[in-house]
């Protein structure tokens, strides 16, 4: 299944939805450009309408192929939508879905936490990576294509979560339903896995803790996504990557 896969990547141009990508300065900018430059057709989502289609005209002026999509994706109903109009305009498969779409927030101590906020962590980590797989997943299946998704350094053994709570126990669902889509689309030749980064270099990481901070790179982070994304990593799935 794996080997037929890797032969029809190489073949034929590859599809690839990446949620999350919008402001400009962000890690989706870099993983699109990333995947972009090897050639995939892109099927960009963010919220804002606007920074969708500025990261749409970006690529198309380099004269990479990429289409934009505005979704709520915490809104089951509005997914399933963008699903079918995705379909019916690109004839509906998918070789990968990179689900970057998500935020933090600290919490604060569990005992003083703002539930709210608490079901906020929830609905933008959780529920959007769990409605995108929801929709997508005939689509992936169909190409016997791949899932990548965003968790964090506090999903990892000893990581400190002091105050963060809420944000950590949705990454830690996004884990959860990533091995549950690995086990349920391993007959299909799908495969999911995540990445666990600590602190990205972005834009707005560098204006709350400066320049000078410990980071991952943006194309450190997006040359892993092209590689779990590629034939090459074949054998991979079900796993949770550490990135530092």
């Amino acid at each position: 299944m794996h080997a037929s896969r890797g032969r029809a990547q190489t073949e034929t141009l590859m599809v690839t939805l990446i949620t999350g990508v919008g402001a400009k300065g962000q890690v989706g900018e870099a993983v699109a450009a990333t995947l972009a430059r090897r050639g995939d057709q892109l099927l960009l989502v963010s919220r804002s309408s606007d920074e969708v289609k500025e990261r749409v005209a970006d690529l198309s002026a380099a004269g990479f192929a990429a289409a934009g999509y505005a979704c709520d994706l915490s809104d089951a109903t509005a997914v399933a939508a963008l699903a079918t109009q995705i379909h019916g305009a690109h004839g509906g498969r998918l070789d990968n879905v990179v689900h970057l779409a998500g935020g933090f927030a600290l919490t604060g101590p569990i005992q003083d936490s703002d539930p709210l906020q608490v079901d906020r962590m929830m609905r933008i980590n959780y529920f959007t990576a769990f409605n995108v797989a929801r929709a997508f997943m005939r689509g992936v299946r169909d190409a016997s294509g791949s899932f990548v998704f965003f968790a964090s350094e506090n999903v990892l053994e000893g990581a400190r979560t002091k105050g963060s709570a809420g944000y950590t126990a949705a990454k830690l669902a996004v884990v959860a339903l990533m091995r549950s889509l690995a086990d349920e689309g391993r007959e299909f030749g799908v495969r999911a896995n995540a990445l666990a980064p600590a602190s990205i270099r972005t834009a707005t990481n560098e204006s709350v803790m400066g320049s000078d901070a410990r980071y991952v790179e943006r194309e450190e982070v997006a040359d892993a996504v092209a590689f779990l994304c590629s034939a090459e990593a074949g054998a991979i799935t079900g796993q949770v990557i550490r990135l530092r």
